[in-house]
């Protein structure tokens, strides 16, 4: 018998004591594509929006990598500011059967 059945993807990262840390690469990714979606819709090209963030190029690369996880709330309210947004964050009630 599969002990697996009936368990969910985020059981198994609970169980491999990765939930926390997958979750948050995920957040990054998300984080990103909405920052490049931003600057595209604004028409802001990297060279800009690193003088609008008062920043180098290369940070702002690491900002829109998806894979680079470290990124301050700093930064990412200049980025905001730049493309003309504002942060907004929020906490939710996780589910019963997830441990945090």
């Amino acid at each position: 018998m599969n002990p697996y059945i009936g368990s969910n993807f985020d059981d198994f990262l609970q169980e491999e004591g990765i939930f926390e840390e997958v979750e948050a690469g995920a957040m990054k990714k998300v984080v990103a594509c909405m920052i490049e979606q931003a600057m595209i819709e604004a028409g802001i090209s990297k060279s800009e929006m690193a003088r609008r963030m008062n920043t180098s190029r290369p940070q702002l690369d690491r900002l829109l990598n998806p894979n680079s996880h470290s990124v301050t709330l700093v930064t990412l309210t200049k980025a905001a500011a730049a493309v003309g947004k504002k942060i907004c964050i929020s906490f939710e009630d996780s589910p019963p059967n997830q441990l945090v």
